[in-house]
């Protein structure tokens, strides 16, 4: 993957980590800045560490998986594409405040889960994993903390709209990678 390509993966993958933390915005009324760097902290360690256990758990694979590495990464992000579409269109529940250390690592674990499988592209593609795991935690870090406060201060974006476009950006990635 070329640099760019990290970057829209990035962002594809910051979509979790902006949403969650917008909710959090949504309720939040104290110690605002402390609380928006926890989790901009937690989601942006976790977005960048578990393309890592990824990439490591697909390289024990890499004989049997080179064959098929292409359409691999086809089907992983064409997957994690139409998921965060249909995701957008379920009925959300309003979620309660969360900023104690078990719910950030919740949070922090639901969020980064993507990012788990496209460490598997990463290797596959041959990609640069310090590079990727750098982008793609500093992007979900810079989407947590703005999320957090559009989310505090604006009130009234919709997430949906948000994880469509996740969705289409990996879906464009997947088709991307047949050629």
């Amino acid at each position: 993957m070329s640099l760019v390509e990290i970057i829209f993966l990035a962002i594809a993958l910051g979509i979790d980590c902006f949403v969650a933390s917008f909710s959090q915005g949504l309720i939040l009324k104290q110690n605002k800045t402390k609380n928006s760097l926890y989790l901009a902290v937690t989601m942006g360690l976790f977005q960048g560490l578990m393309p890592i256990i990824g990439y490591v758990g697909t390289n024990g694979l890499y004989r049997l998986l080179v064959p098929l590495s292409k359409w691999i990464v086809f089907v992983i992000f064409f997957a994690l594409g139409l998921k965060f579409i249909i995701e957008a269109f379920e009925i959300q529940k309003e979620e309660a405040e969360c900023i104690g250390l078990k719910c950030l690592i919740g949070l922090g674990i639901a969020t980064s889960i993507d990012a788990l499988v496209s460490g598997a592209t990463i290797m596959l593609t041959h990609t640069n994993l310090p590079l990727a795991c750098f982008v793609i935690g500093i992007a979900s870090f810079i989407m947590a903390l703005g999320g957090f406060f559009i989310g505090n201060y604006i009130k009234k974006i919709h997430p949906k709209y948000l994880a469509i476009a996740g969705g289409v950006i990996l879906i464009i990635l997947a088709i991307k990678s047949l050629f």
